[in-house]
């Protein structure tokens, strides 16, 4: 069936369908980055609100500033803005549901203006954005904005007609400035640390640059509060769309497939009010730091630990790498013995539970998370995800093999081949960059460690830290993954 406004009241039994009416919601937030990841968290956390018989002025208006966001775009629009969040799991009592928390998307290349005036309706008041890593334009290696960028140098010379998200926010909270209408809050749902804070000196740099009124009066009456954000979500296959026809008889354009797990943490700062969200789950409280450092330095950490050495062996779904007994071990030694003593205690939570639900997560099969969606952007991951574990086992001297491993097999899989022969390409802006510093053995480590957008400064001044990279690499090149692995856990 057909997945529409029509055929909302036929839809079987096994898919669970709003209990609100859709034609009465009335928008409160614009969502910029309407991918899998935000249909399967900030929108479904809202209908689940909006399920309880709350919330119904708090729809989402979806954004695309990109031109690939017209696939995205024209798939809810052509199914009345309806999607299936579809959760996968090795166990039966995963979820089927029909989702309308979206109910418009707007398109930036289809005119600035429709989309500046809906940031500057005074019912709008959030925007929330999932524009990933990179999208924040920071220099990693100096915490500086990159003022220089094309599409940045472009909106500070024509503001009324802009191309990036901080042009767009910038020319919405001066209009709303001027009619009286009032802030909005700013809330990244990206995963990377302190995305609130990130969000802010972003903007408050535009604006400098910009108007230095403007920039003042943004920094006194928005907020952006800090978020951890957690739920696995693969791209979605065309093999995820047949399974949602055979098993449940739903026709969707671009449902969104995820893990049953879910989790939302949030700094309750919010200018212009929020969603009651805490009723459906999302916990708030006053500093999310411990949450934040937890689970990026575990989860995320590990999905890179794992990533590089499970593609380089010819794997390239998650849950095969955790079925190896050698990768599975070397992650769990790795969080062991040189994440879980950096991390302060996380309120609520105990760690040795949360480190064996990593392992369950990782290893669902049903979901089939593709390891070249975890490889992706490693340049962008690495300063966030490994870089501050490694730092930090430097100056405390503790053992830098198994954190230099990650770093040795991300370069290894920048050269585009496995181990059994098998070319890829790689995802990353910044591949072409990446891959020539890998070309020749000679010099390598100097060209890759020395690349202090990614390692900062730390990781090439140690001595101890190059040698093991270049051993390591040496080792992964001439007897490849497993051997070294074993080599690195004792065996």
């Amino acid at each position: 069936m057909k997945l529409n406004q029509h055929n909302l009241g036929q839809l079987p039994p096994t898919v669970a369908r709003p209990t609100y009416n859709p034609t009465q919601l009335r928008q409160g937030i614009v969502h910029i980055g309407v991918g899998g990841f935000h249909r399967a968290h900030q929108a479904a956390y809202t209908d689940a609100l909006m399920n309880c018989g709350e919330g119904l002025d708090w729809a989402i208006c979806g954004v695309g500033l990109r031109s690939e966001d017209r696939a995205m775009r024209d798939a809810l629009a052509g199914q009345d803005h309806l999607y299936t969040l579809f959760e996968l799991g090795d166990q039966p009592d995963t979820k089927v549901r029909a989702i309308a928390a979206i109910n418009g998307m707007l398109l930036a290349e289809d005119g600035a203006e429709p989309l500046l005036a809906k940031l500057a309706e005074p019912n709008i008041r959030i925007v929330s954005l999932t524009i990933t890593e990179g999208g924040y334009c920071i220099d990693d290696s100096t915490g500086e904005f990159r003022a220089d960028l094309p599409q940045i140098q472009h909106d500070l010379a024509n503001p009324q007609t802009p191309q990036s998200v901080f042009g767009y926010l910038c020319e919405a909270l001066r209009r709303r400035r001027e009619a009286g209408t009032g802030p909005f809050t700013v809330m990244s749902c990206d995963n990377l640390p302190h995305n609130g804070d990130v969000a802010r000196k972003a903007l408050l740099a535009f604006a400098q640059r910009l108007d230095p009124d403007l920039a003042s009066w943004i920094a006194s009456h928005v907020s952006f509060p800090n978020a951890m954000v957690d739920r696995i979500t693969p791209m979605t296959s065309p093999a995820h769309r047949q399974q949602l026809r055979e098993r449940h008889g739903v026709d969707d354009a671009w449902p969104v497939v995820c893990e049953p797990f879910l989790q939302w943490v949030v700094e309750d700062d919010f200018v212009a009010g929020r969603p009651a969200w805490e009723k459906v789950g999302v916990q708030f409280t006053r500093d999310v730091t411990p949450y934040e450092e937890m689970k990026i330095k575990l989860l995320n950490g590990s999905h890179l630990a794992l990533t590089y050495l499970g593609f380089l062996q010819g794997y390239r779904f998650v849950h095969e790498t955790l079925a190896d007994p050698l990768l599975r071990r070397y992650m769990h030694t790795f969080m062991d013995q040189d994440v879980t003593p950096q991390l302060a205690p996380v309120p609520g939570i105990d760690l040795e539970r949360y480190k064996q639900s990593l392992s369950e997560r990782f290893a669902n099969r049903a979901i089939a998370d593709q390891l070249e969606r975890v490889c992706s952007d490693g340049s962008s991951k690495f300063p966030k995800f490994i870089v501050p574990t490694a730092s930090r086992l430097i100056a405390d001297g503790k053992p830098l093999e198994r954190v230099a491993l990650v770093v040795a097999a991300w370069a290894l899989y920048l050269r585009g081949e496995d181990e059994h022969g098998t070319r890829y390409s790689i995802p990353d802006p910044r591949a072409a960059d990446c891959q020539a510093r890998v070309v020749q053995r000679d010099g390598l480590a100097a060209r890759v460690l020395g690349d202090e957008a990614i390692f900062g400064s730390a990781i090439p001044a140690s001595k101890a830290f190059v040698s093991a990279f270049e051993r390591l690499y040496d080792s992964l090149r001439e007897v490849g993954v497993g051997e070294t692995l074993r080599q690195v856990l004792g065996d």
